[in-house]
């Protein structure tokens, strides 16, 4: 991060996120919605990582196409 937030300032700067999987998203997601602008960075030319990959998941076995 380009600068320290504290409790009684706005966020100011940008975060780069590497890795476009679940967690990176997230990651992107709550950086965002914080004031941070976020730069995504993904090596492949689909986000989504591991979870792209799967066709149903658990516990409730739903199609995650």
């Amino acid at each position: 991060m380009t600068q320290k937030v504290t409790p009684n300032s706005d966020p100011v700067g940008s975060v780069m996120v590497l890795g476009g999987g679940i967690a990176g998203m997230q990651s992107a997601i709550d950086l965002a919605n914080s004031g941070y602008y976020v730069y995504l960075v993904e090596k492949s030319y689909a986000i989504g990582g591991m979870m792209a990959r799967l066709d149903k998941t658990f516990p409730t076995n739903d199609c995650t196409m």
